[in-house]
Order: C-alpha cells, then structure tokens, then sequence
C-alpha cells in the first residue's frame, strides 16, 4: 500500500505544499476501517488527532482530481494483462440525502430506490478486464440538476465552491466527456457498455458510432427497430399548391417493431449458450440475434445488431450493439452480458470503500472523494492481479472441490490482509479524553458564531 501511495504523491502536491501523506491516511481508512469512514473519524481513529487536518485536504485544497484518474488510466493501460479484452462500462450511482445543501443534490430519480427522491448523482465510468475479473472506477462526474444553474442557486453554488466555469451538463454529455478521455488517455477498452438509460439515447449511440467506438447498450423493451433496411426521403409533392415537403420520413412499406414484440414472435429462433463459467455456477441463457436497422433523430438510417437475452426465469434484456461486422454472434452475445462487472465495481465501492460513508457539502470534496475511491478501488485491483500471477490456481483443487472455476480474491479478503497488517490503533485514554474535549469546545464555537450571526440579522430588521 505504501509503494501504491508513492506513484500517486505527486498527484496531492500542491504549488506551496505537499498534502500526499493525507491520501495514504484516507486510503488507509478506506481499507481498513469498518464503519464511519468520514473525514473527521478517520483522522480520529487512525492520527488521534481532531480532524481538521483531512478536512481542509478534502474540502479545501486545490490537488486535482483529475490527475488521480489519469494515474489510474494509465497505469491500467500499461499493465500486461490488460492489454486486450478490456471495455468500458458507463453507470451512475445515486445517494440518498436529507436535503439540497450538498453538491448536486436535488429531487431527482434514485435508481437504488426506483424512484424521485432528494438524491446526488454520480455518473461514473468502469473499466473491467473479464479474463482477469478486473473492475475499477476509472473516471467520476458529479451530476448537477439544471436548477443548480438557476439565479435562485446563486448562493448555493459560492457555498458548494462551484466553479465558475462548470455549467449544466446532461448526464448522457458527462458519459460522453469520460469517454473520450479514457480513450485519448490510451485506456485499453474495446467496446462501451451501458444500460438502458443511456441507451435508450439515439444521439448518444450514434456519436459513439461517429466517433468509431463500439458499444454495446440495453434498450427498454418498447425501443422501435426494423428487420429491413428503411428507404428515407422526403415524399414528393403531391400537389401545384403548397410548399414542396421537406421533412424526412420513412417512405418505404417497413414497419417498425417494439423489441420486445419480437421477443414474443414465434418465428423468432432461440439458442440457449453456455455463456461462462461463474463462482456461481454457468451463466446459461436463451438468445435471439437479429440485424436490424433503427433511426436517428434526424431520421438518418443506422444499422445494428439486436441480442435478446431470456433468462431461465423468464426475464429478458435487450442489447443493441454497434461492432465490425466480422465480429461473430458468440462475441456479440459475450458482449450484450458484460454490465454484471458494474454492478461488482459500484457494490464493492460503496459496501467495501466507504463510498457511502461520504458526508459533505462542498464540490471539491465530491471531486476529491470519488477520486481517492477510484484509486482504492484499482488498489484492490492491482493486488488481486498480482495474487493471480504469485497463486494459479490448481485445476486439480478446482475438480475435487467440484467446481469449474475457483473462487478470485475478493475486495473483502484484500481488506481482511490489510487489517492484519495495518489495525485500526485503540485511543489511549488520554488521547480519547482530548479528542472528546476538542470536540465539544469546537462546538461551543460553532453555536457561538451562530448566535453572531443570529443577532445580526435580527439587528439589522
């Protein structure tokens, strides 16, 4: 862990300080600590000391997010194994709060609850490297709801510490801002995956195309497609009068179909496949492939390939992707499965990282806390990757405890090493004795510039 803090201690330096031992204490509490892993019990637990110290690194000091992501990148591009069968896979993760003061927050939908609720959004980019069970965190942008932008915010971006030059940005814009990076970053990806959110966008799915990234994105069930390729044009004009038609329209007799109407088609044929072997047993599924054409909002004709999937209770997922065409039906039905690795990537962060203990109100400790989580995360990563090369495992093991794939090191079993190694140290008395007295002086004072406040305003009426 201290090597891994070493390459990223350039990233925490500022033009008048050093702030890198900060990040090994928050990665350390990140690792090692089970519960409340905020910024003042960390420094509590793990320096004895009050918490102001991680506080101002977190909240105040000016070290760039951005360049702990690029670290990252780079680093998974340069690592032998993953060099090829890599992709990346784009997501958010929403967090309930108890009101609109942090960052971002806002009424908006919560994916983890299905439903509007007072939330803060994270859109996040993964990378994962199936081969060798890889999944990081590579890039974060925190959504901002248009409100924020409003003149009745004002007040709330200063006390956020917005900058200036953000402005509103969808979250289908911030996934494409990601993207691009990682790919000029040099992060070895093949294709983007995505849910249906994203890609139900036909913007999104036909920049990716213009810009030559493949992709492989869910679709709701009522998306429209066409199993021939449409003729689009503007009708002729049919009479002296009037202007002469412009607006494009399908001009041919096709018809489009909801995807989930071909689900149901008789005439559709389904291959069950052995897609992989899990921890969990063979992932098994039924599979329809069909080409198909769909329409771009300026009603450009795109094609594609539809993958529907039916799982062996019935559910189906439906996976529009965009791939060389020299690429065979197994690759598309290998890639149309792959979004299970984001699911690993956001659960370990949030149960595992302390991605849910995060409580702050200021922009910057968003930026900052999502970054040093990313980190952590390829952290692990880097570990198990190494346990694989140190470790093969025992195909003679794997047949006498019947199973065709041996369980991977898990996030959880990299902590339990660290914790042996690095424990948590126990207060002394002395030091809970001062740490519980700085705590109630600091919130004498905090209530006593309160009542400041209170009374001037109350002169001032």
């Amino acid at each position: 862990m201290y090597e891994f803090w070493e390459r990223y201690r350039s990233c925490f330096c500022t033009r008048t300080r050093d702030t890198s031992e900060n990040a090994y204490v928050y990665w350390r509490g990140q690792l090692t600590m089970e519960e409340a892993r905020n910024f003042t019990n960390i420094e509590r637990r793990l320096q004895g000391r009050e918490g102001q110290a991680l506080q101002q690194f977190m909240s105040d000091s000016p070290w760039e997010a951005q360049g702990v992501f690029r670290q990252i990148q780079a680093e998974i591009a340069a690592h032998p194994l993953l060099q090829q069968g890599g992709l990346a896979i784009l997501d958010e993760s929403a967090d309930e709060k108890a009101g609109d003061h942090s960052a971002g927050a806002g009424r908006q939908y919560n994916g983890r609850l299905g439903k509007k609720e007072m939330s803060q959004v994270v859109t996040g980019l993964a990378y994962a490297h199936p081969i060798t069970g890889t999944w990081v965190l590579v890039d974060t942008e925190l959504f901002l709801p248009e409100t924020w932008f409003t003149p009745a915010f004002a007040e709330r971006r200063q006390a956020v510490g917005l900058p200036a030059s953000r402005t509103f940005a969808t979250k289908i814009d911030l996934g494409l801002q990601m993207i691009r990076r990682a790919r000029a970053q040099g992060l070895p990806f093949e294709f983007v995956a995505c849910d249906d959110f994203y890609g139900k966008s036909r913007a999104f799915r036909a920049t990716l195309e213009r810009e030559q990234i493949p992709y492989a994105a869910e679709v709701p069930s009522d998306t429209h497609v066409y199993l021939h390729c449409p003729k689009v044009g503007a009708p002729r004009k049919r009479h002296r009068k009037g202007p002469t038609p412009t607006r494009l329209q399908v001009l041919s007799r096709q018809r489009p179909h909801e995807v989930r109407a071909l689900a149901r088609s008789q005439k559709t044929t389904w291959e069950r496949v052995r897609v992989r072997h899990t921890e969990r047993g063979e992932l098994i599924a039924d599979f329809a492939l069909f080409p198909i054409w769909t329409l771009t909002e300026a009603m450009h004709v795109r094609r594609e390939a539809l993958v529907i999937r039916r799982d062996l209770d019935g559910k189906l997922t439906f996976v529009l992707l965009k791939a060389p065409e020299t690429i065979s039906p197994a690759t598309l039905i290998e890639r149309s499965c792959q979004r299970y690795f984001t699911e690993r990537t956001y659960q370990d962060a949030k149960s595992e990282l302390g991605w849910a203990d995060f409580q702050a109100l200021k922009y910057r400790a968003v930026e900052h806390h999502m970054a040093l989580t990313a980190a952590a995360t390829w952290f692990v990563a880097d570990v198990k990757l190494k346990w694989r090369e140190a470790y093969a495992r025992d195909p003679k093991l794997a047949r006498q405890l019947e199973v065709e794939v041996l369980p991977a090191l898990s996030t959880a079993n990299v902590r339990e090493l660290l914790q042996a190694v690095l424990p948590v140290p126990h207060l002394r008395p002395q030091q809970a004795r001062d740490l519980v007295v700085t705590h109630l002086v600091n919130r004498a004072r905090s209530t006593a510039s309160r009542l400041r406040t209170q009374r001037f305003h109350e002169d001032s009426s």
